[in-house]
């Protein structure tokens, strides 16, 4: 049987969760990249002689699964939470904290993607590479902000989900 990719969800936000479950699993096909390239070094150092530019790829490529995975984690619920805080609080309360924790996750999202975009164009303006293999650094920037996109939309699906769960306790 296969993973629901949408998470339950239908209409544009499955969609949103679709999308962001297979960036997920672009962001795990990245690190799997890295770890290759780090078994090569490894290896090139005892047989032969390592992989050039192995730490910079592993830096980029890093970067850019972590950033890949947050949308998948706002959008599942997977982020981290103090549960010891809400262990014993009612439905209510619990989707009030859920509506605030939206509402921070979308302004943190938005801001990140404004505040990254300026970092692209800083370093596409500069001309930034890499030491050894010259690398421009913003083309990890580009794959960052396509994260930084659904991560915003993400947490605009998060937001309406908890506005209607606060909805539903406030009439419930």
């Amino acid at each position: 049987m296969g993973h629901d990719l949408t998470l339950g969800r239908t209409g544009l936000s499955g969609a949103v969760a679709f999308f962001s479950s297979l960036w997920a699993l672009f962001g795990g096909c990245v690190l799997l990249v890295v770890v290759a390239i780090n078994v090569l070094s490894v290896l090139g150092g005892i047989v032969w002689r390592p992989f050039p530019g192995d730490f910079e790829l592993t830096e980029i490529g890093v970067a850019v699964a972590v950033f890949a995975f947050l949308p998948y984690c706002q959008i599942s619920g997977a982020n981290v939470t103090a549960d010891i805080f809400t262990a014993r609080a009612g439905r209510r309360t619990i989707a009030a904290f859920s509506l605030l924790a939206a509402i921070a996750a979308t302004l943190v999202a938005g801001l990140l993607l404004w505040r990254m975009t300026f970092g692209l164009l800083d370093q596409k303006n500069y001309g930034y590479t890499t030491a050894i293999l010259q690398v421009p650094l913003w083309w990890g920037y580009c794959v960052i902000l396509v994260s930084l996109s659904l991560l915003v939309l993400t947490a605009l699906v998060s937001l309406k989900e908890a506005i209607h769960g606060v909805a539903g306790h406030a009439h419930g």
